[in-house]
């Protein structure tokens, strides 16, 4: 009864008392230069003991003070030198035990050669030698045992006070940026994982450990020796999650049910909050992007950038991306109310360059005359344009009014305002279209590239227009990705339209870095074409993402296919069969040759078909558009009859 009343005070007034030790204010430099120095005066007196008491030395007290000065004077001047007190006892490191004892080992041989050169002053005995030794072992031991002390006090009571057992987690790799964030872990209380062990990329020795936790092997992962330990959790450097070679073993984390954190870069390494659960992106096994931001922050200086569609997924994205230069002014043009408020409010959070949010219709002439004699844009980046496939077979009038004759307003008034640069943001179904969408983008490519050429012939113009074509971006509003997260977390089942459909992906932070990266190279007229890396399967895209929800393809959610949508094909292309790369500006974008085209034909051509949409009649509409672009042959689509009929 005694015992478990005592038991019961241990746990209620330990952890009050140890949450009272992690509250405890830092000790000023000057006491803790002064309490060093005091164990240096009181080796100094143990010396001088032992060496009177033990070795019989009677010169041990001789000009006991005066020594005693000359020594603490020395070893205060190393002290100061090295500056042994910038860091606090409770954070004490390494570096700071070895300056101690570098400034500590000059101290005292600095004292020994100022006895021998005032030897008949000081009587220097054979003894000197020996208690000197002593005091330097006896000052460093007192000097880094306080230390170590504090420090494992400091850090027995962080880990023991307030902090709430949380899941148990593995962090993957065992290098020094591995250890630091294991370490910020344990010190934040607020975060909800502990850190039980780590798992080694190479073999190591089965007993070693860091940090107390034990080091894991890459075939424990296989044997399944950490499940069986019931850890749920691994954090993993998001450079590694990029490793194509890793992949298999992320994946193996994936069907064994273990959770996958994605742990921040180095320059953001000090905000464990940053911290966040894997995303499907994060497994495309894609290199990083690199871009010359100090090139491009350069052109964009001082200049005013006009945005048209800024509140869609890319042009939001490259909004974000250019608040990193020095701008004179952002002009973000979105029809979207809602959307267009909600990128104003985060810009007001996030950045402190200028802009203007600004309701506005890229087909509507007069409206963006306005806005261009008003800002007077030197840049344009050109994002508005209607994009889902199956809608545009439904609505080809509205795709030629957005995607064609919009794009010929913006085109037409930037080189009416003299602008410095447009660039066109395209899209791989441009290629050999098979669907009116990429019909539409196709003919808005021609008219950008006819009228550069045209613009350079006459030497009218330094305008630079650049058109830039990619594939799929993850996460975009009406991707597959939020569509198949919704299907998941609804039960299922997921939805793809046919099992050997394939796409090339990017993430929206990818394809907006390389926008910016070819208006930066792009000297006028060229079609650049990102490479997007490997091909994936719909199919693998969507047991992927069943397997990070936690659960197993076909057996917790199903997959169904459902056919292909009007218009849509199995594979995209990023070049026409004709059409190739000739120059590779960087690592991820090359120049392709594209057939060019005559501008007084291609505007004949833009008059015919928007005579056509006065009709409202599709077919002629579509037809009209087969003719301006003849490889597109329509799939899946009401529209085939007229191939047919070509035929």
């Amino acid at each position: 009864m005694f015992n478990q009343e005592i038991q019961h005070k241990m746990a209620y007034y330990l952890p009050l008392f140890l949450k009272r030790v992690q509250q405890f204010p830092f000790v000023p430099r000057k006491i803790m230069f002064a309490i060093d120095i005091f164990f240096v005066a009181f080796s100094f007196f143990l010396s001088c003991y032992i060496r009177h008491t033990l070795l019989d030395d009677h010169s041990a007290y001789y000009f006991f003070y005066i020594r005693l000065v000359i020594y603490i004077a020395i070893t205060g001047f190393f002290f100061f030198l090295f500056n042994t007190d910038s860091e606090f006892y409770r954070f004490s490191s390494f570096r700071n035990v070895v300056k101690i004892f570098i400034s500590l080992f000059l101290a005292h041989g600095c004292i020994l050669l100022f006895l021998y050169v005032f030897s008949d002053i000081f009587h220097y005995s054979k003894y000197i030698v020996v208690g000197l030794i002593i005091s330097y072992l006896f000052s460093a031991c007192i000097i880094l045992f306080c230390r170590a002390t504090i420090r494992l006090f400091y850090d027995f009571a962080v880990r023991n006070a307030g902090k709430k057992k949380g899941t148990p987690l593995l962090i993957y790799g065992i290098d020094a940026v591995h250890i630091g964030i294991a370490q910020m872990i344990r010190l934040n209380e607020k975060f909800p994982y502990d850190v039980v062990g780590f798992i080694a990329r190479k073999p190591v020795p089965v007993h070693q450990r860091i940090l107390g936790s034990r080091i894991y092997s890459t075939e424990d992962v296989y044997n399944n020796v950490i499940t069986a330990k019931g850890i749920k959790t691994v954090l993993v450097r998001a450079e590694d999650l990029q490793s194509v070679k890793k992949r298999a073993l992320f994946r193996r984390f994936i069907e064994h049910k273990i959770d996958i954190l994605s742990m921040p870069a180095i320059e953001s390494v000090n905000d464990i909050q940053k911290i966040r659960k894997i995303h499907i992106e994060d497994l495309l096994g894609r290199n990083p992007i690199k871009t010359d931001i100090a090139s491009i922050g350069m052109k964009m200086k001082g200049k005013t950038v006009l945005i048209t569609g800024a509140a869609g997924s890319i042009g939001s994205e490259i909004v974000r991306q250019l608040c990193r230069f020095d701008l004179k002014l952002l002009l973000l043009v979105d029809m979207a109310e809602t959307p267009l408020h909600q990128l104003s409010l985060d810009l007001n959070d996030t950045t402190l360059i200028p802009f203007v949010p600004l309701i506005a219709d890229v087909r509507n002439k007069d409206k963006m005359e306005h806005i261009f004699e008003k800002f007077k844009p030197q840049c344009i980046f050109h994002a508005a344009a209607y994009k889902h496939v199956p809608l545009m077979e439904q609505y080809p009038c509205e795709a030629v009014f957005t995607n064609v004759i919009g794009t010929k307003v913006m085109a037409d008034l930037a080189v009416a305002h003299s602008a410095e640069c447009f660039v066109m943001i395209s899209t791989d179904k441009a290629v050999n279209p098979s669907n009116v969408m990429g019909a539409s983008k196709r003919i808005a490519e021609i008219y950008i590239q006819s009228l550069s050429t045209s613009l350079k012939k006459d030497n009218a113009s330094s305008l630079r227009f650049i058109t830039t074509r990619f594939g799929n971006v993850l996460g975009s509003n009406g991707s597959v990705i939020p569509r198949f997260a919704k299907q998941i977390a609804e039960g299922g089942p997921v939805t793809v339209t046919h099992p050997d459909i394939i796409r090339y992906f990017m993430t929206i932070p990818e394809a907006c870095s390389l926008v910016l990266e070819a208006g930066n190279q792009g000297k006028g007229g060229e079609v650049f074409v990102f490479d997007m890396g490997e091909s994936v399967k719909i199919k693998d895209l969507a047991e992927e993402m069943i397997r990070l929800s936690g659960l197993e393809p076909y057996k917790d959610i199903n997959i169904i296919y459902t056919g292909l949508r009007p218009g849509e094909k199995l594979h995209e292309e990023l070049l026409h069969e004709k059409e190739n790369t000739n120059t590779l500006q960087s690592e991820k974008i090359m120049v392709g040759n594209v057939r060019e085209y005559d501008y007084e034909l291609v505007t004949e051509w833009l008059e015919k078909l928007l005579q056509a949409t006065d009709t409202y009649d599709e077919m002629e509409i579509v037809k009209v558009m087969k003719e301006i672009v003849p490889e597109f042959i329509s799939n899946n689509s009401e529209f085939e009859e007229l191939d047919k009929a070509t035929g």
